[in-house]
This record gives C-alpha cells, structure tokens and sequence, in this order.
C-alpha cells in the first residue's frame, strides 16, 4: 500500500516538480509543499471531459494521465486531475488516501458517488485536497479537522460543515449564501474504485460528461466554465455572467478562456459535433 497511487511512475521533473536527478530534491511532505503542489496543479491543469464526448477513452494509469495532461497540455476530469496529484504528492512522501463524494450543486437531487477528492495527512491532521472539481473547486487545501471555520482562499471562501455519520460537506460562500459543493463519507476509496466510478462517468447515458462539451477552470478573480454552449463567468460576490457560444467560436474560447489546444484532429472533430447541435 506504500505505492497505492503508482507514485514511482511518474517524473517529478517533467512535471515541474523535483531537481532532474530523479529524486525529490528539496520537497518534503510538508503544508507548504502540499500547498504549492495544489495551487500549482490548479493553476496549470484545465478541467474537461472532451475525450467522453469525442469517444476517447479515458486511462487512469500514470503514465497515460502524465502524458495527456501534462506533456499533450490537455485537462482531464476528477479521476485523471487527482489520481495525478495524489501520485505526485505520494512520490514525495505524503499520506494519501481517496474518497467517493457525491455532487450537491444540482439541487436537491440524490445524486451517486462519483466524484473523486483526495485526504492527505499532514503532521496528523487531514487535509481535503481536490484538482478536479472544475470551477468552484478549492485551490488550496481546506482543513478537515476543523469543521465551521471558514477557509479564504484569495477572494474565495469554503468551510467544511459536519454532518450526520460522519459526513462532511464542503461549502463554497456565494455572495452572503453558503452553497454546498460535495459531501463524502470517510469510507476510503482504493485507485480500482475510481475506474469502476470512470467507467461510469464516461460511458452512461445519464453521465453529466456524456454528449457535451465540459470545460471548467478556476481562478483568482473569476472563474469560468462552458456546459454545452453556455459560457458562465462566476465572481466572488455571487454575480454570474453567461453567454452563448457559437460553433465557429469555440475553438477561440477554449484557447482563450480555459488555455486549452486540441489537436488538429480532435478539434475539428468537436466543432463539427458541436455544430451538429443546432
């Protein structure tokens, strides 16, 4: 179990961690460390699921994640985002186990567990760390062992709120509105739960990945997602501005808003399922 998340597969240099000489340099399982791992993935790595839509399997192996998002510049989703990170935190030497949450952003439907988040242990206190929440997701770890204290984060806000069983729940403040995000168990969740949970997300009917555009990514002062057409920017006051976008357009938007190129393949064969739409 001391190399659950396949940390060994992957090249801390080439993903801008470590000195070159295949160790981890001077990083050390650590808060700082595992803040500056967190912001810096955030900041670097576009969440989407356009592979579901164009067909593509999605591979949650190290080495297929690595070269996708890192070397081929492209996003991934929640499995790909966090088994990522919790390979590159494990590497270092972190404690890090998985967990199943589910989504409470669709209102008050019971949704099931298919989101993946991260716990890392850090001096015996645990810490939510998640990549892969797409656009309201939190940035920096958020302290679990202290449920209520509200976490700023720049000019964002989340808390953790404990619930009934050991359920916890966190919250995004939205304006003078908290709103929950997730809630998950402390049922811990193995790499093997996270394809059974992939295979879902990728290939159901019902899946919210399955036969549109998804494209997410946070930010310091706004923070913007494309669904289908609707582009949406969200501000730390609770404001959202949204607009459609056109076919001929989106390649635009996906370059400039999220810094996401396809190549040329895949691209022209999104606008042309995109366009198929109207």
């Amino acid at each position: 179990m001391g190399n659950m998340w396949s940390g060994d597969e992957l090249d801390l240099a080439r993903i801008g961690l470590g000195d070159g000489s295949g160790t981890v340099g001077e990083l050390r399982p650590d808060l700082p460390t595992l803040y500056a791992v967190h912001r810096a993935h955030t900041a670097a790595i576009t969440f989407e699921s356009l592979d579901v839509l164009l067909g593509r399997p999605v591979a949650l192996d190290v080495p297929s994640i690595e070269e996708k998002l890192v070397h081929g510049r492209r996003g991934g989703y929640c499995y790909e985002q966090n088994s990522l990170m919790a390979a590159a935190l494990e590497r270092i030497g972190f404690e890090v186990t998985g967990r199943g949450a589910r989504n409470r952003t669709r209102g008050d439907a019971l949704l099931a567990v298919t989101h993946a988040v991260l716990v890392v242990t850090v001096d015996g206190e645990e810490w939510l760390c998640d990549a892969g929440f797409g656009h309201q997701g939190p940035c920096e770890p958020v302290p679990l062992g202290r449920p209520g204290a509200e976490v700023e984060q720049g000019k964002w806000t989340y808390r953790i709120r404990e619930e009934a069983d050991g359920v916890l729940a966190l919250c995004m403040l939205r304006g003078e509105a908290w709103r929950d995000l997730y809630a998950f168990s402390p049922q811990r969740y193995h790499p093997v739960d996270y394809v059974v949970l992939n295979h879902y997300s990728s290939g159901h009917p019902r899946s919210s990945f399955v036969g549109r555009v998804v494209v997410q990514r946070p930010g310091d002062d706004v923070r913007r997602a494309l669904v289908g057409r609707e582009l949406t920017a969200l501000h730390p006051d609770g404001s959202t501005e949204r607009r459609l976008v056109a076919p001929d357009d989106l390649l635009a938007v996906l370059d400039r808003e999220f810094g996401l190129r396809l190549p040329d393949r895949d691209a022209a064969e999104l606008v042309g399922m995109y366009r198929a739409g109207d």
